[in-house]
This record gives C-alpha cells, sequence and structure tokens, in this order.
C-alpha cells in the first residue's frame, strides 16, 4: 500500500465543504485509508493506493482534477510519501 498526501490551500470551511461534495462522488469500496485534516489555512488529504504506480496514476489523472475543481477545490500540492509498512486504528475511533 502506497501513501501520499494532498495539500490544499484556503478557507478551511471552503475546502471542506468542497472535499465533502467531492467524496459523494467516489465509492467507499475504492477507499483504502482516506484521511482528511483541517489544518490552518487549508486542509490535508492523506490517501493510499494499492501501488506507487496506481497512486500516481490516480494523482496525476486529468479527470480527477477535473473533479476535484468542479466541486470548488484548488489545484493541491501533491506529495508521494511512501510504501505503508503498518497501518493501525481502532474501530471505534475511526470516524
Amino acid at each position: 500500500m502506497f501513501l501520499g498526501k494532498y495539500e490544499y490551500e484556503g478557507d478551511p470551511d471552503e475546502l471542506l465543504a468542497g472535499y465533502d461534495r467531492l467524496m459523494t462522488q467516489i465509492p467507499r469500496e475504492s477507499i483504502g485509508i482516506h484521511i482528511c485534516i483541517r489544518v490552518d489555512g487549508g486542509i490535508t488529504i492523506y490517501d493510499t493506493c494499492p501501488t506507487a504506480e496506481v497512486w500516481m496514476s490516480f494523482a496525476n489523472d486529468p479527470n480527477i482534477r477535473a473533479a476535484m475543481v468542479a466541486v470548488g477545490l484548488p489545484e493541491p500540492t501533491v506529495t508521494p510519501l511512501g510504501e505503508v509498512h503498518s497501518a493501525l486504528a481502532a474501530a471505534e475511533h475511526v470516524i
């Protein structure tokens, strides 16, 4: 599993509204690990794909970028982070 980061700058409330609109278009079963965080001056998303190649293809897909723009998200700063060695979460804490 490969992890990458998307950073969006702007008003966090507006960005989160756009993010929520985008997520209604993504089938839940296609999501591995996906975390969206409100930060000062924007939002940060951590997202996984099965491999680095799949993640890079997704991150650079013009259709995905068009979907982001359509819901009001600006161009993100995209950072490939690396292969996930371990990911743990308590089920009762997952939102």
